[in-house]
């Protein structure tokens, strides 16, 4: 399932207290339907039929949502619950439990207004909600709240909120149904990058494992006039400034291996993947993989180097949060002696719109040193030009029987950084503090980050959802569910 462009669905759930005015919540369904036609998501909102008019307030009516959810149950990213009054608790819940459907389940409520609390006006879903989630909670079904407690359905608060939840809902969704592509074995030097298949399996990700030489067989078929060699050529010309000390043969030879990547993952239904990368590649077939990695990326098929299979999940993360490319870095450097601020790298695979810049392809520059830089082209290189970033990583602890991961926010900045590669000087507030809960935690040096601000979307998703113990870096206050 290509959660990048699935549009995503809702099941909505219009509740009402029988004793209140059923008008306010048949209106506010409309509402709310008209407001997610314009934000171009769909929906399932039952329709009015026999007894069932439309809005949940009975165990029959609980029943029949119920009913209709399991049969879009495939369909459904995400469940919406409206409170237009008061609502009624149990037949929410009830509806949700019936349905089976174990995904996002967001919780809104209608604001009074202090000239309308007549009989007939009045909502009282202030109250109402508290009861809801009393409900949801005692049920055991974990739940998303709204920015303020209460809100207008049309209001642009509420629309972020929706935005927000969509996001929520495609983490979530994306993770518990991808296929990763373990494209060759772990670097013998990289026990860093080790992971437990069967913990990822635990949360819905397969680990889809295929040998190199699997790989080398799909392109030594391939021949040099193949149309999908030719276009790929033309895409990687296109992609960036080849430098010019590259021959055609090598442009050739990467070609070639990124079509049979391609086609071995589209075979598969791969989702995102990681790739071996040194130094069989360069030892045995004379060229980098990292512009094909990069590629990938920017497709929103994030793809890890050094066969780091949980950072490429940290990077599907924060692509499927922000709707944008993701890419996996090191925590390479200080800078200077400013506490906040360090400099991450790669050779590089980053992709193109991560470095938000033209970028360079040549060859590996450190490695080529070791390998010789005739075995070594595809690096993608730039420094990565400013704005706010978000960073993620995970890590499967065999040891202690879970997956853990710790997230947050932070900028890109502009300061120059002499090195070769992939350069993205970043600053992060208390990065000491970050720093010793990756070491004392025994995180690995890689991390995935991504352009823009999602930590607080994908700790809710990972978090509330997913079940993964993860530590929010400068969480703001009102970021993190206090459990007494």
């Amino acid at each position: 399932m290509d959660m990048t462009k699935k549009k995503i669905t809702f099941g909505v759930i219009v509740s009402n207290r029988g004793f209140f005015n059923a008008k306010l919540a048949l209106d506010s369904g409309r509402e709310l339907t008209n407001v997610l036609d314009k934000l171009g998501y769909s929906y399932i909102l039952p329709k009015p039929e026999g007894k069932f008019k439309g809005i949940v307030s009975t165990l029959d009516d609980a029943k029949v949502v119920a009913d209709i959810f399991k049969s879009h149950q495939d369909e459904i990213d995400g469940i919406i619950v409206i409170l237009p009054n008061f609502g009624d608790e149990q037949s929410v819940v009830e509806s949700i439990n019936r349905s089976g459907l174990k995904v996002p389940v967001l919780v809104q409520a209608s604001n009074d207004e202090i000239d309308k609390v007549d009989i007939d006006s009045r909502r009282d879903a202030f109250c109402g909600k508290i009861s809801v989630c009393n409900n949801l909670y005692q049920y055991g079904i974990p739940f998303t709240d709204t920015t303020s407690h209460t809100s207008d359905i049309s209001g642009e608060e509420f629309k972020n909120d929706l935005a927000r939840f969509a996001a929520i809902c495609r983490v979530v969704t994306g993770i518990k149904h991808a296929r990763v592509g373990l494209i060759g074995a772990r670097p013998t030097a990289f026990q860093t990058v080790r992971f437990s298949e069967k913990l990822l399996q635990k949360s819905g990700i397969t680990v889809v494992p295929v040998d190199l030489t699997d790989i080398h067989g799909i392109d030594d078929k391939l021949t040099d006039n193949d149309p999908a060699v030719i276009e790929k050529i033309s895409k990687m010309k296109a992609y960036g400034t080849i430098e010019p000390c590259i021959k055609d043969e090598k442009i050739l030879k990467h070609a070639k291996f990124s079509v049979a990547i391609d086609k071995w993952c589209e075979e598969n239904d791969i989702d995102f993947s990681a790739i071996q990368c040194w130094n069989s590649l360069e030892d045995h077939y004379g060229c980098a993989a990292c512009v094909t990695m990069s590629m990938l990326s920017e497709q929103k098929k994030p793809c890890a180097c050094e066969a780091d299979v949980a950072g490429a999940v940290s990077m599907y993360a924060l692509t499927l949060a922000s709707d944008s490319p993701a890419a996996l870095l090191d925590w390479n450097n200080n800078y200077a002696y400013e506490k906040n601020v360090c400099v991450n790298t790669h050779c590089s695979n980053f992709p193109k719109s991560f470095m938000g810049t033209n970028v360079n392809i040549g060859n590996l520059d450190l490695l080529g040193k070791t390998f010789g830089p005739e075995n070594c082209f595809g690096a993608v290189k730039g420094h990565v030009q400013s704005g706010p970033m978000s960073y993620f990583r995970i890590s499967t602890d065999d040891v202690n029987g879970k997956i853990k991961a710790y997230v947050g926010d932070g900028e890109f900045i502009d300061k120059p950084f002499p090195m070769d590669g992939g350069i993205a000087v970043c600053q992060v507030p208390q990065m000491r503090k970050l720093l010793k809960v990756i070491c004392s935690n025994g995180f690995e040096h890689h991390v995935a980050m991504v352009r823009g601000s999602v930590a607080g979307i994908v700790y809710e998703a990972v978090t509330k959802y997913l079940g993964w113990s993860t530590y929010y870096h400068s969480a703001p206050e009102d970021a993190i569910d206090v459990i007494l």
